[in-house]
Parts: C-alpha cells; structure tokens; sequence
C-alpha cells in the first residue's frame, strides 16, 4: 500500500497523497480522465512504474516501464478537458486532457506539453496515447518555481 500522510500530492491539487492520488494507486479505480492523469502523473513523481502500465490501455502499453531515477517531476498544470467531466456516470467514452508537467533532469528544467487521450472500456479510464512536445527552460534564480509554490526559484526547488 503506498502511504504519504502529510505530504502534498505531487499532482498539485493542494491535498494530502492519501486523500488524492495514493487511493488510486492503491486499487481504487479514477473516475474521470483527469483523476486518471493526475494520478498518473504522481506516479511518474514517485516511480510507480507497475501502476502506469496497470492503467495504460493494453493497445499502447509497453512491455517493460522503468523507474527513472536522473528525472524530477516538480509541477503540474492542466491546460484544457474534453469534455469537461465531473464525478460521476458521463456519456462519453473518451476524453482529452492537455497539460504541462514541469521536471528537471540532471539539473536542467524542461517543459513537457501533452495532449493526452483516455478511453472508458470496462467500466474504468484507461490512458490511450498523448501527443508530447518537451521544451528546454532556462530559467532564472529570481523565477517562480515550478512546483507552485509561489516560491522563487533560488528558495524552493533549486536542487
């Protein structure tokens, strides 16, 4: 069981990992495309490799998904949902979520922009395919920081 009490998710919902994503990652199945990738993406954060390919679709899942220990993960924004779903039963069995993860990787910042696609199949979301665009950032010490801290840079996740 994955178990982060009092430690923020890394999804960036501002709740603690029990209360957002750990409940995924523990069996519990997401309820819109967002949560899924949410969750997803917290488990980029902490190197759940076997939860990515339990919830990526089985047509474009890779056979092997190792941790990667030279990469960061330190923010997350949704851009854009199609459609925008709430919690709950939805018409829809697919749905896009655009958004930029913030990482550093051998102390260099990058930008990833995806335009991720989710499918409901067996009464559960899984996560299909994106289409990612990674940018290079210089940014500079006096910058905020990109976990959203509303920190500077130099202060928060410099390291």
């Amino acid at each position: 069981m994955i178990s982060l009490t009092e430690k923020s998710c890394p999804c960036g919902t501002g709740l603690s990992t029990d209360l957002c994503c750990a409940r995924y990652h523990n069996g519990e199945l997401a309820p819109t495309p967002e949560a899924l990738m949410r969750s997803r993406y917290s488990a980029f954060a902490l190197n759940l490799c076997d939860y990515l390919l339990a919830t990526w679709h089985v047509s474009t899942r890779p056979v092997d998904l190792s941790p990667d220990p030279y990469t960061q993960w330190k923010g997350l924004s949704i851009i854009k949902k199609v459609p925008d779903f709430k919690e709950g039963p939805s018409q829809a069995d697919v749905g896009y979520i655009q958004f930029f993860a913030y990482f550093k990787e051998r102390a260099r910042w990058h930008r990833l922009e995806e335009n991720s696609r989710f499918v409901f199949e067996q009464s559960r979301w899984w996560y299909m395919d994106g289409t990612p665009k990674v940018m290079r950032l210089k940014p500079r010490r006096n910058d905020s920081c990109f976990c959203g801290s509303g920190r500077k840079l130099k202060l928060c996740c410099k390291e």
